[in-house]
């Protein structure tokens, strides 16, 4: 018997309501804000993300899932971001727009240990505002952001939020980085000391205890910024506290890739264990360009569905069941009308399944209230004769019987 590749997960049906009521929550949400959907491919160009990813990073050097074919290396994608800055760029989108607004919903690979709330297929929502340098803009998607967790019914979350500055800023910390911690380096864990090496602003990120000790007694602050960007990140901080977003300054908090510039933020939730990043995202004033487009500001974050998912449950959310009609045939000439009730009922818009296993009454009614159905319709001998369907409530248990011909609108006024 063949089984589902290790971190890789069957979206079950009745698993998948949750998931359509998080994306059909999303997508209003995002069209209330002006964003309009980009399904780029799964496949890219393995170059693509070694070049905006960064080569020092944990996605390039241990989690890309590669596809070579004679010259060409291909990668499944492990993140939106620059999928959609080269759409952006080799679709010409700027010459329709100078400032667009994207959102993105789909699945994301990277080839990891798999655990709670990471897998090796996982599934990304997220957006992106590319075009504006504007604080304003920060302002925005970080509010986007607290609207849409606020819409999943998720409480507990916390967003926390830094600026890394522009490129010269990045320079500046890491001087100080390098300066603090070279005499710290065997201290450090073997990650970390690999970090200090290739890229040592991800030694920021690391979760082990002892290393974050070290780097909270470096006392990082905002020394490393300019002036402009300090100002940038202060009306940043004002925009949010005049919505009233709750959020924390995190002066240690980098992301880990390398095309974050200036604002960064990252939702955290205490349910999630160690990893406990329900999404994040920041500012990539350089991507653009760095992949060959205009020079451009841009913002973007996603979430991760899985663990959008897991903190739902957590909270004890519900999915909501459909009306659903259910159709009970007794006997082969119901069976055959009810055909046509089915198509009647569906050109209508509700929603209607019936039973194809030859049950009893009694059993069909069980497999009825089994799908959560709201209403069962009965058609027997009796009914045919009268021209009658019978209608069955299946939460108060009230029967009674409705013409034929009335039916369909009887249930929609219902």
């Amino acid at each position: 018997m063949f089984k589902k590749i290790p971190g890789t997960k069957d979206i079950l049906p009745e698993e998948a309501s949750w998931w359509q009521k998080i994306e059909d929550i999303s997508r209003k949400i995002f069209s209330i804000y002006n964003y309009t959907e980009i399904r780029p491919p799964l496949i890219e160009e393995a170059g693509l993300f070694n070049r905006s990813l960064g080569k020092s990073t944990e996605i390039i050097r241990k989690q890309m899932f590669l596809i070579k074919k004679k010259n060409d290396v291909y990668a499944l994608r492990p993140e939106g971001t620059a999928s959609i800055v080269r759409a952006y760029i080799e679709n010409n989108l700027q010459k329709k727009s100078p400032f667009i607004k994207l959102y993105y919903l789909g699945p994301m690979f990277r080839l990891e240990r798999p655990q709670m709330g990471r897998q090796r297929q996982f599934h990304h929502l997220g957006c992106e505002a590319i075009g504006a340098h504007d604080p304003c803009l920060d302002v925005e998607v970080i509010s986007l952001v607290d609207r849409l967790l606020k819409a999943y019914a998720i409480e507990g979350y916390k967003i926390k939020i830094n600026s890394l500055g522009c490129i010269k800023d990045r320079k500046e910390l890491t001087q100080l980085l390098n300066k603090g911690l070279r005499d710290k380096r065997g201290s450090l864990c073997t990650d970390c000391r690999l970090r200090f090496k290739n890229n040592i602003l991800r030694v920021l990120d690391c979760k082990n205890k002892s290393c974050r000790d070290i780097i909270e007694k470096l006392d990082i602050q905002d020394g490393h910024l300019c002036g402009e960007c300090k100002t940038h990140f202060i009306q940043v901080k004002k925009g949010l506290d005049s919505l009233k977003v709750d959020y924390q300054a995190a002066p240690y908090l980098v992301r880990g890739l390398d095309y974050y510039t200036s604002t960064v933020f990252e939702v955290t939730h205490q349910d999630l264990g160690a990893q406990d990043a329900l999404g994040a995202g920041g500012r990539y004033d350089s991507l653009v360009s760095d992949l060959g487009g205009p020079d451009v500001g841009a913002i973007g974050f996603a979430f991760g569905m899985e663990r959008l998912l897991l903190v739902s449950r957590c909270q004890s959310i519900k999915a909501p069941k459909e009306n659903l009609v259910y159709v009970v045939s007794l006997g082969e000439e119901a069976k055959r009308q009810n055909l046509k009730l089915l198509n009647e009922l569906r050109q209508a818009g509700i929603i209607s399944d019936t039973d194809y296993e030859a049950r009893s009454l009694k059993g069909a009614l069980r497999r009825a209230n089994d799908l959560g159905a709201r209403y069962v319709l009965i058609t027997g001998e009796d009914e045919i004769k009268k021209g009658v369907v019978t209608l069955k409530d299946m939460v108060s248990g009230e029967q009674r019987e409705v013409k034929s011909d009335d039916i369909v609108e009887d249930l929609k006024r219902a």
